[in-house]
């Protein structure tokens, strides 16, 4: 595939060359296309260097321009003075052949072969169900594994949570809360206690299990808490396609050592000291805002200790791109991590953080109250029963994860073509049912066709679109961002529905019956790659 943009710079610079003149040439997509496909503003930043009118100076560019006729059929000048670049129809016609020739690698390429990736994402602590907070990570987390793995990196999902805090602690007195008031005895509901019902079915499990023989301390209620919401959390993950490689926690670091040795660096570094019983990370010295508490007056870890010991971890495995994926909760703390390491002189250049906002859930116009220890939450589970898999994924993903995202239940629920899922999905099952119908006339795909035959401007416009998807995935791998194939989707899928309006697939001329077969089976192949990347099905029929 030609990159347009460097073929046109390149046949600018050879202009700029002749007429002996040296500047950066920047080519970009024309925001209307009644001006060409490209156009550059050259002759405007030159027009004070030249001390000429900038219409002037676009015009003796263009005189000088050679090109390939095959890839650029003319170009144009425009007013105040853009330089315009019409690409070829003919060149535009051949992208069916060669989307329908690599099929489903169409858009693949080779830029991670031999590189490996770790991406860590979901990570919630095991203290209660995932909720739709935990979703939209989970789900953002996996579609960038699938980009990754689309530019073949070998990549390995990762989970990482904290069982050794105070989290942890508070979940298994919750769960004991619960039990001994099962026994019918007295027993005081700790402060910011877990109130779910998952609790109390904890609880009675325990019960039945062992009976009345469990101390007020003992270790079961919070082991067997974590074990019970684990496997539910793991149970919730798989029904929407989302599997881990890895799980690794907090409590690991502090049995192999590898905290202690942590701090033994930070200290020989004058960089941990002690004030008014706690221990903290001396964060100042390294340019941060404030320093950090790592141990509390208590004796209790902070999160961010461990948490900068499992990072070095990963990075002692060699990756060469590890990408972390965190809540805005948690847009401060990993600048504490970097820092930290970062003394320790440990590469952490591969390390990409990404930061997703936060999710409201709208029912009729009204937000839906949700917080996790009252347990007026709603989970992902009951959020996938709800609306599908499909749509829970897509929803997750089509706004940008720096903005903050309202979950509309109604839009979501709807099963028509006002939902933006569907709108995609039907596209690909519509287009489907045609080539059967093709395939039920002895019109076969198997044979040759004429692309020349697509001349009308909705045929071009959608083979345009058709030809960005190479370089749609290589901005989504350059940003990390999967909305951009959720928009871009989308609008392959309206393309499609405006040349269906004004084209007829299959029509009493075979050759262009078999070109336009042709030209719809390369959408499908498109929408299809699109889906899967994103993690949802690409139906046959609706």
């Amino acid at each position: 595939m030609i990159d347009f943009k460097q073929y046109i710079n390149e046949i600018i610079s050879n202009a700029l060359t002749e007429l002996d003149i040296q500047s950066n040439v920047v080519v970009e997509k024309s925001s209307n296309p009644n001006f060409g496909d490209y156009s550059t503003n050259i002759a405007l930043s030159l027009a004070k260097q030249l001390k000429n009118n900038p219409l002037e100076i676009a015009k003796n560019i263009g005189s000088l321009l050679k090109y390939d006729n095959e890839i650029i059929s003319e170009h144009s000048v425009s007013k105040p003075g853009f330089l315009n670049f019409h690409i070829s129809d003919n060149y535009y016609q051949k992208t069916i052949n060669k989307i329908i020739s690599a099929s489903e690698s169409y858009g693949m390429t080779t830029v991670g072969k031999n590189k490996t990736a770790n991406v860590e994402f979901v990570s919630a602590n095991p203290t209660g169900p995932l909720t739709v907070g935990h979703g939209r990570q989970a789900v953002l987390g996996d579609t960038i594994a699938n980009i990754l793995e689309w530019h073949n990196y070998k990549v390995t999902r990762e989970y990482y949570y904290n069982d050794a805090g105070r989290q942890m602690r508070i979940l298994g007195e919750s769960v004991a809360a619960r039990y001994f008031n099962l026994l019918g005895k007295e027993y005081k509901f700790p402060e910011d206690g877990y109130k779910g019902e998952y609790i109390i079915s904890i609880a009675n499990e325990i019960k039945n299990k062992h009976g009345e023989e469990l101390e007020t301390n003992s270790t079961v209620f919070r082991k067997e808490a974590e074990k019970t919401i684990f496997n539910d959390i793991k149970k919730t993950l798989n029904s929407i396609g989302i599997n881990h490689d890895v799980f690794s926690n907090e409590q690991t670091y502090y049995d192999n050592g590898s905290i202690d040795t942590l701090v033994e660096k930070l200290t020989n570094k004058n960089l941990i000291y002690k004030s008014e019983g706690a221990v903290w990370f001396k964060a100042t010295d390294l340019g941060l805002e404030k320093d950090r508490v790592y141990y509390k007056s208590s004796g209790e870890a902070t999160y961010r200790l461990p948490d900068t010991a499992y990072h070095q971890h990963k990075l002692d495995r060699s990756f060469d791109l590890v990408v972390d994926i965190f809540g805005a909760d948690h847009a401060d703390a990993y600048h504490d991590v970097l820092a930290a390491l970062n003394a320790l002189d440990v590469n952490t250049d591969p390390i990409k953080v990404l930061i997703h906002q936060f999710v409201t859930l709208l029912k009729s116009g009204e937000k839906v109250k949700m917080s996790t220890r009252k347990a007026n939450f709603v989970t992902l589970d009951e959020l996938i029963n709800e609306v599908g898999v499909d749509v829970v994924r897509y929803f997750f993903i089509m706004r940008s994860m720096n903005s903050h995202l309202n979950f509309d239940l109604d839009l979501a629920a709807d099963q028509s073509e006002k939902n933006p899922v569907y709108y995609i999905q039907y596209a690909h099952a519509r287009i489907s049912n045609i080539i059967n119908n093709g395939k039920a006339n002895n019109l076969s795909l198997d044979g040759k066709f004429d692309t020349s035959l697509l001349i009308n401007k909705s045929e071009i416009s959608l083979i345009k679109l058709l030809n960005d998807f190479p370089e749609v995935m290589v901005k989504v791998l350059d940003n990390l961002e999967p909305q951009i194939i959720a928009t871009y989707l989308h609008n392959i899928a309206s393309e499609f529905h405006k040349f269906y309006a004004k084209c007829r697939v299959i029509t009493d001329d075979i050759e262009l019956t078999k070109s336009r077969l042709h030209l719809i089976k390369s959408v499908k192949i498109v929408l299809g790659n699109g889906l899967k990347i994103l993690g949802i099905q690409a139906p046959e029929r609706m």
